[in-house]
């Protein structure tokens, strides 16, 4: 007997039905089968179904001799499950990779629930969307288990069937069944929901659900959105019937409504013609079934519900063309404020900008305003060492505020405070740029410290890359770019590229990378106490995965490796450490099984630690594919292994200053096989990698000496003279009074 029974039904889908069932029998969990359900489909769908029941045992194939519907299809394919659980998916929607892993994995630390419910999330046909509304609930419940009594804010979860693992057996013994019609979900679902004594969640996004361009039967406006009404009807006259349940209608009742609500409001679902019948539909359903102890919720859908009581169409229409009227006329004076408020800012910048600079104001930001990191942090806590009167400020984003250190200055962008500073710093402290709108002052000077070494194409660079450069301009940036008055390197390859990428006024000083400093001189124990506070033993072996970005894919994440199997496959031992890119941190990456396998001790999700050198020195190997994070990691002297799986697909998108598979800081793997025999025979540490790291380290760490903050706030905002080394190969002309004399760009 298979663990899991997965219904698939089918009706007109054949373009999408590779997909769906490609995405079922690829994945890692074998240990199901697979009950295709063919709806009398009047395209390929039928000889597309036998053709994967030829080719894999797991897949069953029932043609219905007639069409039944979404419903009544998955009925069929419940009465030949055999699984201990049950799962629904729609044909042209598709599993990610490694779900039945995850849900088995739960079910267990769970001691098999009555339900089981993940996450999804919508792919529409330019692209993917953003995380479900159900991620906050879903990584909320951990790991606990519970019934809706208890817990009824779960009953908010996403109203569908493909979202659940059933215990059959559960399923069984209540009698559930998809009714014909549209909004079948609805009925099963809430009965399930407060039947179940055991829900569990797992915090994944393990369906993708597809929103298709036209076809789809939810978005056809019709008569058929009247199926809403006997749906609930039938689910109120099971509540109606058992006295025990009796608290969950006042809840199931306020979703009834919510739903109906959200129908009728929809333009591609209930006609303008029909909405007034839809209207006393509502009516007559909250008339029947109101019960004891229902409380209208606040906001404008408790005010909609309060009209259905009693209240003609005419007052709800009236209702709703009110609030359409108020919104259209809070969007333009919006826009109207906005512009405003804007000009009242340029007004103030420019009047700001008419005082004196400030010598002793030096302002900072870092990854776009996104809190205190990188190589401006390591400057800026060196001048408050060996520089304490010089004055700091933090341009920070006001959802990053609670992020930052104490002690720290700080204003938010756009602010009038944010005007002032820029205005009067003498120094601008960044590693990637400053918005157009701010014009830079003669005697002003911005230094620009970059995000690590380039290995991908940057700057003017990327205009034969089309892809790569999607969303901004090449021309603005380069702009923008005039205005650098220094630019810090580590290396003779950084100099030469960013003098190429950039064609623009500024000078390169050999100083290293501030950020690097710790890496250079660690403090004691500082890796262990990283150890510690992530929670990883002593004694394991640390594998630090830090993957970068992919331009040949909408979004940017793309799963090269199976985390599990990696953690899995490290041993005992070993701990996992992912570190995603940050432009990946508040997307959907981490919700396809990252937070997950973090919540369940398999690795450490740490990709919101704000300091990765924090990460490295805790690590005792690095693997990365392309990420420029290998280049700071070789100041470590530790081992490096680049797993280059897709290296043609993202040198051919993005580019690429050399070929990182042939001037590689250690082994390169180019499959996940040649990356797991590499961890597990040891090979990650041996004499070539030793040898291959060696010339890496002499090439790309040659001015990464661990003094490259203190040089930063001595040369340039101290105005002492260079000392001998790295960075004395490079001068900066001086005023008088010693203060850095560069020529200025606007």
């Amino acid at each position: 007997m298979p663990r899991f029974s997965i219904i698939v039904p089918v009706f007109k889908v054949q373009g999408y039905l590779h997909e769906c069932l490609d995405s079922v029998l690829g994945q890692s969990y074998p240990d199901f089968e697979v009950i295709a359900v063919d709806d009398r489909s009047p395209d390929g769908c039928g000889a597309i179904l036998d053709e994967y029941a030829a080719r894999d045992e797991r897949v069953r194939v029932l043609h219905l001799p007639e069409n039944v519907g979404l419903g009544r299809a998955r009925n069929a394919g419940l009465e030949q499950a055999r699984g201990d659980y049950v799962l629904f998916l729609d044909s042209d929607d598709f599993y990610t990779p490694g779900l039945l892993a995850a849900v088995a994995d739960r079910l267990k630390s769970a001691e098999d629930p009555d339900i089981l419910v993940f996450d999804h999330i919508r792919t529409h046909w330019w692209g993917r969307g953003g995380p479900s509304d159900a991620s906050a609930l879903l990584a909320a419940a951990g790991q606990d288990v519970f019934d809706l009594r208890e817990s009824p804010q779960y009953v908010h979860l996403f109203l569908v069937a493909w979202n659940k693992a059933y215990r059959r057996d559960f399923f069984q013994a209540h009698g559930l069944r998809y009714a014909p019609g549209l909004y079948e979900d609805a009925p099963v679902t809430y009965r399930s929901m407060v039947l179940a004594e055991r829900i569990a969640c797992l915090n994944r996004i393990g369906v993708e659900y597809r929103q298709r361009r036209q076809g789809a039967i939810t978005k056809t406006p019709g008569r058929r959105h009247f199926d809403i009404f006997p749906q609930y009807e039938g689910l109120f006259a099971f509540l109606e019937e058992r006295e025990d349940l009796a608290w969950a209608r006042p809840l199931l009742f306020e979703r009834a409504l919510d739903h109906m609500l959200y129908v009728i409001s929809r333009e591609d679902r209930v006609r303008p013609a029909d909405r007034a019948d839809f209207y006393r539909e509502i009516r007559s359903f909250h008339r029947r079934h109101r019960p004891e102890g229902f409380t209208v919720p606040e906001g404008e859908r408790g005010t909609e519900m309060r009209l259905a009581a009693g209240a003609p169409y005419a007052s709800f229409a009236a209702l709703r063309g009110a609030r359409e009227v108020r919104r259209l006329a809070g969007a333009g004076k919006r826009r109207a404020g906005a512009k405003a408020s804007a000009s009242v800012q340029s007004a103030w910048y420019a009047a700001r900008s008419r005082l004196p600079l400030d010598p002793r104001l030096v302002v900072y930001s870092s990854s776009h305003h996104a809190g205190v990191s990188g190589d401006p942090a390591a400057i800026h806590a060196k001048a408050r060492e060996i520089a304490p009167h010089l004055r700091g400020v933090w341009v920070v984003r006001e959802e990053d505020v609670d992020t930052l250190p104490e002690g720290v200055d700080h204003v938010l962008p756009g602010s009038r405070r944010y005007h002032s500073v820029m205005a009067r710093a003498t120094y601008w402290v960044n590693n990637v740029n400053w918005p157009g709108s701010l014009v830079k002052r003669p005697g002003q000077i911005q230094i620009q410290t970059h995000q690590g070494t380039p290995l991908k194409y940057m700057g003017a660079d990327l205009l034969g890359k089309p892809g790569a450069r999607y969303g901004y301009s090449v021309p603005k940036l380069l702009h923008r770019a005039d205005r650098w008055d220094l630019s810090l390197v580590a290396n003779r390859h950084s100099e030469l590229v960013w003098e190429r990428a950039y064609p623009c006024h500024f000078e390169s000083l050999r100083t290293g990378s501030p950020r690097n400093d710790i890496l250079v001189a660690p403090p004691a124990g500082h890796g262990a106490s990283v150890r510690e506070r992530l929670g990883i033993p002593a004694d394991h072996t640390v594998v630090l995965y830090a993957p970068t970005r992919r331009e040949y894919r909408r979004g940017g994440h793309v799963d090269r490796i199976d985390l599990a199997r990696f953690a899995a496959d490290l041993g005992a031992g070993h701990t996992l450490v992912v570190r995603l890119h940050p432009t990946l941190a508040t997307g959907t990456a981490r919700g396809f099984g990252l937070a997950d396998l973090h919540a369940r001790g398999v690795l450490v999700d740490a990709t919101d630690e704000p300091h990765v050198e924090d990460l490295m020195l805790a690590s005792d190997v690095l693997v990365t594919d392309y990420s420029a994070l290998m280049f700071d990691y070789a100041n470590l002297d530790r081992p490096i292994v680049v797993h280059a799986d897709d290296w043609g697909a993202y040198a051919a998108s993005r580019g690429a200053y050399f070929d990182i598979t042939a001037e590689a800081p250690g082994h390169v793997s180019r499959s996940y096989r040649e990356l797991a025999w590499l961890l597990a025979s040891g090979a990650w540490r041996d004499e070539e990698s030793a040898g291959l790291r060696a010339d890496f380290r002499k090439r790309f760490c040659e001015f990464d000496d661990g003094r490259a903050a203190e040089r930063v706030v001595r040369q340039v905002l101290l105005g002492e003279p260079a000392r001998s080394g790295a960075a004395a190969a490079v001068g900066i002309p001086r005023a008088a009074d010693g203060s850095a004399r560069l020529p200025q760009y606007n």
